[in-house]
């Protein structure tokens, strides 16, 4: 009986702390933090064939695009383990969605500052954090994300937080 007296402590404790961190997480999204934009050079990423476009800091370096062109991917100059996608997609039409559509959809949570309203959603894990932004518009879906190792993260929300706000969709 002690034994499993200690065993359930021990997995309340576990729940108790998840929780915490996992409500932490949710409040700590609430909040929009500031990043000192003043103090870093940018460019912008404009997308030819989807029109999307964001601000990133002039010294990541960008990868190799595909050959569609439906988007980009940039690495950080401090580490290649951090990075920035951006692409987007046409919707299949809507009786091919429903039968091949699994997922619930999300309500919207954020706004960029066009006024776009999306799903913004952050995910740290034990290895990855992530900033995951989707908006869609008509039949095209546009979808960004920055990650970095989990340690990391806290360090580089600010600046995905920044650039979550400032990507722009064609209107």
């Amino acid at each position: 009986m002690k034994t499993r007296n200690l065993t359930h402590k021990k997995c309340t404790k576990y729940q108790i702390t998840t929780g915490a961190i996992a409500l932490s997480l949710m409040l700590w999204g609430c909040v929009a933090p500031s990043v000192n934009v003043s103090g870093t050079q940018w460019k912008n990423y404009k997308n030819s064939r989807y029109g999307f476009e964001f601000p990133y800091p002039s010294n990541w370096t960008v990868l190799a695009a595909p050959e569609n062109n439906d988007g980009i991917a940039l690495v950080s100059p401090r580490s290649q383990t951090v990075e920035i996608r951006a692409w987007a997609s046409n919707q299949l039409p809507d009786t091919v969605n429903d039968k091949h559509n699994s997922k619930k959809n999300i309500n919207s949570n954020f706004q960029t500052n066009q006024g776009v309203s999306g799903v913004l959603l952050v995910e740290v894990g034990q290895q990855i954090g992530s900033m995951k932004l989707t908006l869609t518009q008509g039949k095209i879906t546009y979808y960004w994300q920055g990650h970095s190792p989990s340690q990391d993260f806290s360090n580089y929300y600010p600046l995905f937080y920044y650039i979550a706000q400032q990507y722009r969709i064609p209107q």
